[in-house]
C-alpha cells in the first residue's frame, strides 16, 4: 500500500510539470512533440499548435519498430522512435517543433529520442 501512495505523489508531481511546460508551449504556436514512457515502452507524437489533432506518432508499440529492437525499454529503441517520429513529421511538411517532455527528466530515453529526433532533421 506504502508504494502505491509514493507513485501517486510522484505522478502528481511529473503531471504538474507537464501542466506549467504545456502552458509555455501553448504560447509559442508551434506543433509540439509530446514523449510518454513507461517501463516497457516509449511513445511520441507531434500534435497541432493548438492540441487538437495527432500529424504523426511512433512508438515501440509498433510492429516495424519493435522488429528491429533487441529491447523496447532501452536507450536504443528510443533513439529509433526519436528517428521514426521526425521521419514522419518530415513528410508531414512539418521541421520545427516544441519538445514536451511531459515532465520526465531530460535524461536517459528522454534525452536519446530528442538527441535522434534532432539528428533525424527536426529543430526545437
Amino acid at each position: 500500500m506504502q508504494g502505491r501512495i509514493e507513485m501517486s505523489q510522484k505522478n502528481e508531481s511529473r503531471l504538474r510539470r507537464a501542466r506549467k511546460a504545456r502552458a509555455r508551449i501553448a504560447r509559442g504556436e508551434k506543433p509540439r512533440l509530446s514523449v510518454f514512457r513507461t517501463g516497457r515502452h516509449m511513445y511520441a507524437q507531434v500534435l497541432t499548435a493548438e492540441g487538437d489533432r495527432t500529424i504523426a506518432a511512433a512508438s515501440t508499440v509498433q510492429a516495424d519498430l519493435r522488429k528491429e529492437l533487441k529491447s523496447t525499454s532501452d536507450r536504443e529503441a528510443a533513439a529509433a522512435v526519436g528517428k521514426s517520429i521526425a521521419a514522419k513529421a518530415l513528410a508531414e511538411g512539418i521541421d520545427e517543433v516544441a519538445f514536451d517532455r511531459s515532465g520526465f527528466k531530460y535524461h536517459g530515453r528522454v534525452k536519446s529520442l530528442a538527441d535522434a529526433a534532432r539528428e533525424a532533421g527536426l529543430k526545437f
